[in-house]
């Protein structure tokens, strides 16, 4: 007999729209029929494609491969000012491939053979620093900026070595970083930036079918995502409401110069958040010429183009995107079936006002649209039926100033995010829910910097929100998780607030081996009128010439989802949820490219809102269980609590030569406690999760790599079988609330790249293959009202996924 985690994969009996989330991934699986014929269908409509670009003998573009040169640009700034360095030498490793600065930071280094280099940056008082993975293309400028870390004269007998890993003043722990080349050859990646930061030891495996990140005990609410200064609510398709996660990434790894991923203890200088940070850094577009590439693979098709302004006083960048599994399945016959399309704009525009300001404009845009009926519905096992069509975008506009000693970043920006959706009963084809939301931000923030002195320096700013939400929701009777009878109930209503933050932190270095940092914020929520001051605390301390201790510790606060508090208005009496970190860590440069980590932390959470319909029940997992806040709640109660404790450990290598690696292990426990007073384990408490990840390079041609990933059984509640019988609903067993687990998880995913470089264009053909070993991991049981019995859903079988990049 299956028992399930009622409110699981499919929804069951509250939420409707689910089950076509699963039709996303099942087709993204390429399942079957049509994951067959799509991959032939694809290969053989590019083979003409390549047949033209491609030199007419491939053995002797193999053979002359070695001849073909690019070209080396960039920049050396200051890590903390951002202020031009000149005078910095410039060196890849090979003879006559050095050269040093100018006057504006900016270096240039021609005739460069193609294949993969490590560029050193060194100048007299800063920290030699080493940048991996710069792949040199035919024909194609590869730019290399460095961000160099400045040095005390007098380092006590220290030996200052070369870094290769993210450093930021401000926060010493918690804090992993990805060059854009990492993340597009990461296997299983997907070239989605969430999948490979989900493989990091701090992040809770979910299923293979969503990205969203629960990072050290948290919740999908709980992170937050930058690019270039600008707060993007969620970066994924098919967005959830209210959340950060989705089944696909949105943004274009092509576009990403650089990601840092701060997973606990972070500075003041992040707000309205209690678990981590993704700031993700665009590259500029080509200063110099014209650039364009095609490209075909799993998020779909499209091209990336960019060049320089009118008397290049700057830059343009644009992308766009569209899925294919809809042309395909109107192509083949493969039976009644969803069929998913999506798209995604992005574009980055660099202008230079001077030598010390310039203007940034930075858009993102998505549109998603899934469509099924109750014939399809019945023929593929889904629970639910339906109509989803999503429009997401973020435009920002950023001036950055440089001064003496400082900088300053001033963003403004508007977010949109527009729910379409209808649901229906698949079983009785009986109306469950629309949602009509549209959610509006208008956003002001202002990050500044300053270097005090040679042991001092401050961090400040200001934020400003204004939000607009109109609900137009209808939510049918249903049953409660526990059986209860729950009437229908309508969201009619429009909401304005503001949420106003300021911050200030110090950065102090007393001595070569010790800094520390004290951080302020203060964040003002209008809708219920709290106000809250954080403080923030960190400290770093070396005791050796490359071992460094580290602590930090620090008070979090975030209001919950406009989606909830809207729908009971006792809700503006709420408090809002806190969260305090303690995290203390050890680290050890092993070499310039490898680095040991050992972390442990504590996170105590406050204020947690429960539904004292469901008093068992940790409200924010909602957001696993249903990919939303898709019921309508009454009055909150902010009583509920949860603690996460866990130990990680991560060995990281970065491409040096011809091997690159991640080794990492997680041993962890997260709790939670309802308004009955009882403490449980949380949905997404693995217990253990061990990740072990490689690359080897044995020419500049060719890569191969793989990463396998262990996660120990998540908890579910069983399902109460008589019950749900009874009323044809899933209904949870109120007496055995997360007593159950799932089997544990393993996948293996294996990656081939294999370039090609041509005289005047580059192609790049990857094959990667998701849970190699086809292991059956489930995602969950499931009460299947179509069949009025108890069933499961597993997990991604064996998929197989092939890319083409086509650069000219």
């Amino acid at each position: 007999m299956f028992e399930t985690n009622v409110l699981g994969q499919n929804w069951n009996s509250t939420i409707p729209l689910l089950a076509m989330r699963n039709e996303v991934v099942q087709l993204l699986s390429v399942r079957g029929r049509v994951g067959v014929t799509a991959v032939a269908v694809l290969a053989l409509s590019f083979a003409p494609t390549l047949g033209q670009v491609a030199v007419p003998d491939s053995d002797q573009a193999e053979a002359d491969g070695d001849e073909r040169v690019g070209e080396l640009q960039g920049q050396a700034l200051d890590l903390y000012t951002q202020a031009p360095i000149s005078g910095v030498t410039v060196d890849a490793g090979v003879s006559g491939l050095q050269t040093t600065t100018g006057y504006d930071g900016r270096f240039t280094i021609q005739e460069v053979p193609v294949g993969n280099y490590r560029v050193v940056f060194r100048v007299l008082g800063y920290r030699p620093t080493v940048k991996t993975d710069v792949i040199v293309r035919s024909n194609r400028i590869t730019f290399v900026n460095a961000e160099l870390e400045q040095v005390a004269m007098e380092l006590e007998g220290l030996v200052v070595v070369a870094g290769s890993f993210p450093e930021a003043d401000a926060q010493p722990n918690s804090i992993v970083g990805f060059s854009g080349e990492e993340i597009r050859r990461a296997p299983g990646s997907g070239a989605d930036v969430s999948r490979i930061v989900a493989s990091l030891p701090s992040v809770a495996k979910v299923d293979d079918q969503t990205n969203s990140l629960i990072v050290r005990g948290g919740s999908p609410m709980e992170n937050s995502f930058y690019v270039d200064n600008v707060e993007i609510p969620n970066i994924n398709h098919f967005p959830t409401q209210g959340a950060s996660g989705g089944p696909i990434g949105l943004i274009n790894v092509d576009f990403i110069e650089s990601v840092d991923f701060r997973t606990g203890g972070f500075s003041a200088t992040y707000g309205d958040r209690l678990s981590s940070v993704m700031d993700i850094r665009f590259r500029d577009g080509n200063r110099s010429e014209f650039d364009g590439q095609l490209d075909l693979s799993l998020m779909g098709f499209g091209g990336v183009f960019e060049g320089p302004l009118p008397g290049k006083r700057g830059s343009w960048l644009l992308s766009a995107r569209r899925s294919y599994l809809d042309l395909i399945i109107k192509m083949v016959d493969v039976g009644s079936t969803v069929a998913p399309r999506y798209g995604d704009y992005q574009g980055k525009l660099v202008y230079d006002l001077g030598t010390n300001h310039k203007l940034s404009l930075v858009g993102v845009f998505a549109d998603d649209h899934m469509h099924s009926d109750s014939t399809v519905a019945v023929e593929n096992a889904m629970v639910h039926f339906g109509d989803q069509d999503l429009a997401t975008g973020t435009v920002g506009l950023s001036w950055r100033a440089l001064w003496s000693g400082g900088i300053s970043n001033t963003s403004l920006s508007y977010t949109t995010n527009r729910f379409d959706e209808n649901g229906r009963e698949a079983s009785t084809g009986l109306f469950l829910r629309r949602n009509r939301s549209a959610e509006h931000t208008v956003s002001l923030r202002n990050t500044n910097r300053r270097r005090v002195s040679s042991f001092l320096s401050a961090e400040f700013g200001v934020e400003a929100k204004h939000l607009i939400a109109d609900f137009d929701n209808v939510y049918a009777a249903h049953t409660d998780a526990l059986g209860g009878p729950v009437p229908e109930t309508v969201l009619s209503t429009r909401l304005g607030e503001n949420k106003f933050g300021a911050f200030v932190s110090f950065i102090a270095r007393p001595t070569a081996r010790l800094s520390a940092t004290f951080g302020l914020r203060a964040d003002h929520f209008t809708f219920n009128d709290n106000t809250h001051l954080s403080p923030r605390v960190s400290f770093s301390y070396r005791i050796g010439d490359k071992t460094t201790i580290n602590a930090a510790t620090g008070v979090y606060f975030q209001s919950l989802p406009m989606v909830l508090l809207a729908q009971d208005v006792n809700n503006r009496r709420a408090r809002d949820p806190r969260a305090t970190h303690y995290v203390v860590g050890l680290s050890h440069m092993l070499t310039d490219f490898a680095k040991l980590s050992v972390e442990a932390y504590h996170k105590e959470y406050a204020a947690s809102p429960i539904d004292p319909d469901e008093p068992s029940l940790f409200l924010v997992d909602e957001l696993f269980y249903r990919y939303g806040f898709y019921t309508q709640h009454a009055q909150l109660s902010d009583s509920g609590r949860a603690r996460a404790t866990g130990v990680e450990v991560t060995l990281q290598k970065r491409l040096a030569r011809d091997f690159y690696g991640l080794v990492s292990a997680a041993f962890s426990k997260a709790r939670y406690r309802g308004s009955d007073l009882v403490w449980r384990d949380r949905v997404f408490d693995n217990r253990v999760v061990v990740g072990i990840e490689g690359g080897y390079k044995p020419s500049h041609n060719w890569e191969v790599s793989a990463r396998w990933i262990f996660a120990g059984g998540a908890p579910y509640t069983p399902l109460d079988v008589s019950r749900s019988a009874e009323l044809h609903r899933a209904v949870l067993d109120g007496n055995r609330i997360n007593e159950e687990r799932y089997p544990h998880y393993h996948s293996l995913n294996v990656r081939f790249d294999r370039r090609f470089h041509f005289s005047g264009s580059n192609l790049i053909f990857y094959l990667s293959v998701w849970n190699a070993y086809n292991r059956k991991n489930v995602a969950s049981y499931y009460w299947n009202e179509i069949e009025g019995a108890a069933d499961l859903i597993y997990q991604w079988s064996a998929l197989p996924i092939f890319g083409l990049e086509y650069e000219f």
